[in-house]
Order: C-alpha cells, then structure tokens, then sequence
C-alpha cells in the first residue's frame, strides 16, 4: 500500500483513472444496448457501472482515512461524489423501472463529470475553519445526492424530448396533407398508442424502429416524475441543513450569497415542476423542458457560482 503523500495522491488518482475507464465501457456497451437491445450488452454495461461506482466510494473511503481529510471539502472530492452518486441513484431507479436504456448517458456524464474533477486536485489541503464542522458530512452529502437525482431526471427528460418529437416527425411524414398533426396542439393524438410510429416501425423505419424500443411517452413522463420526487426533498434538506451550519459559521441562517440564491432558485423550479405536474395540460413536453431547465440552474449552482462568482462558496482564489 502507499506509503508516503505523493503514493497516496498517485494512488487516489490511478483509482478515479480506473472509475473514468469503468464507465466509458458501460457507456459503450449500455449505449449499444440501446440500439441493439442485446441482453448480453446490458449485463456487460451494468456490470461496468458497478465496478466504477464501487471504485469511487473506496476512493473516497481511502483518501478520508489515511489522510485524514473529511473528501467533500473541495471540488475534486464532490465531483467525485457526484459522479457515483448519478450512477448508483441511476441503478437503484433501474432495478426498479427497468430504466435500463437511460443508463449509457448516465455513465457518459458520470465520466465526463469524473474527469473534469481530475482538474481541480489540488492535494489534500486541511479544510478552512468553516468547513471543519460535523455539517459538512450531513450538507454536502444531501445537496449532491439531490443534484445526482436530477441528472438522471434530465436524461429521462431529454430521452422525452427526443420521442416526443420524432413521433411528431413521423405523424406529419404519415400525413403529408395534414401538417396540424405536427403542431404541439396536437400531440395528444401522437402520444397515445402512437399508430403512426407503429406503422413506421413495420414499414422498416430506422428512426421508428428504435423508437419504437423506448417506453411509452406516459411512462417516460413518469419516470421524470418519480425522480425529481426524490431530488427536490433532497435539496430541500440540504437547503435546510446548510441553512443551519450557515448560522454556526456565519451567526445568520440566510446571507443571501450567490450560492444560496441559485440553490433557491433551483429549488423554486423543480417545485413549480411538482405543482405544475398535477396538472395534466403541463404533463409531457412542458414539463420535461422544464425539467431540463431545472437541471440548467443546478449546473450553474453547483459549478458556475463556485468558480466564476465570488461569495463564501466560492472556489475562485
């Protein structure tokens, strides 16, 4: 085993390289199975997320322990977190929904997300005072846990979109005399048992064909759904416990920093999803463009207002 800093930093990155590897291959053998719906591809896939979601948590177990560094102190470390919790929230959801077919973009962005961390290792510095209190290992866990549910939701969202219109696309090429079929009016009559894409797909259609191979609308829309009800009273807790570990540090529960402002506004749209998803004219399209403008401003939250914008969450020196 290590036995010096430099074997133990050397060390801590061969097992991120080995995650990055892991989840490339379950990219490609997961996206392969989604166009080629094999069973052996999937096993494979899965296989692969596991072990590259299992290397990450015994890296980030190693490098608290023998350095002695809570891991969630910087950047390196909660992307890492990040990264396997999109994974195993995306597994969890799989052996539920059988959501199989999601999974070559989860681990595309996991791996994505994973190297960019790479990027902003700066070693194992001692946390700044602030950060060396028991919140830290309550907060930091909930908000990424909550930001790793809404990746996978804005890849069920995108997966929406992309059926959504391309049905529309082949209601209109059935129906060349008719372009109303096209218009958002009408999608009702798209997203039902889809006659169109069915005739598409007989006809040999390539595009019908794989569309053919993802659930139903309805069941995309509530998988978004079902997702998002687990990502938003994450982040409501973490919202509430950094609110908390905010009055310790800082004497106020709201400085009104960047950081909490986009985390409220996060919030205020994935709740205005929740609401607006009871109401069946905001189902479908409306809501899983939503839903992705909901992952937008967690993006800008957790990168954007850490690196270019200056405040108490700043990582900008």
């Amino acid at each position: 085993p290590p036995q010096n800093r430099n074997e133990i930093v050397s060390f801590d990155q061969d097992l991120i390289l080995v995650a990055i590897t892991s989840y490339i291959l379950a990219t490609l053998c997961l996206l392969n199975y989604l166009l080629a719906r094999a069973e052996a591809l999937r096993r494979a896939g899965v296989a692969f997320a596991i072990a590259g979601c299992g290397v990450q948590f015994y890296e980030l177990v190693y490098r608290g322990t023998t350095t002695h560094v809570w891991p969630l102190t910087n950047l390196y470390g909660s992307l890492s977190l990040f990264a396997a919790m999109s994974v195993l929230i995306f597994l969890v959801f799989a052996l539920r929904l059988g959501i199989w077919f999601m999974g070559g973009f989860v681990t595309a962005l996991a791996a994505g997300f994973l190297a960019y961390a790479l990027t902003w290792n700066e070693g194992y510095l001692p946390a700044v005072p602030a950060l060396q209190s028991y919140w830290i290992k309550i907060h930091v866990p909930l908000v990424i846990s909550a930001y790793a549910s809404f990746l996978v939701a804005a890849v069920s969202s995108g997966l929406y979109l992309i059926k959504s219109y391309g049905e529309r696309r082949l209601a209109a090429a059935a129906s060349p005399a008719s372009p109303e079929l096209g218009r958002p009016g009408t999608r009702s009559i798209i997203v039902g048992d889809a006659p169109n894409l069915e005739r598409a797909a007989a006809s040999g259609n390539a595009l019908a064909l794989w569309l053919a191979t993802l659930p139903t609308l309805a069941k995309l829309d509530v998988i978004t759904y079902r997702i998002v009800s687990v990502g938003l009273p994450l982040l409501t807790l973490g919202i509430i416990t950094g609110a908390w570990w905010a009055k310790e540090a800082w004497g106020a529960y709201w400085q009104w920093d960047p950081k909490e402002n986009a985390a409220l506004v996060s919030w205020i749209v994935y709740a205005v999803y929740m609401h607006l998803h009871t109401r069946p004219a905001w189902r479908g399209e409306r809501s899983a463009w939503l839903c992705l403008v909901g992952f937008l401003t967690i993006v800008f939250c957790y990168l954007g207002v850490n690196i270019w914008i200056s405040g108490l969450h700043s990582y900008k020196t």
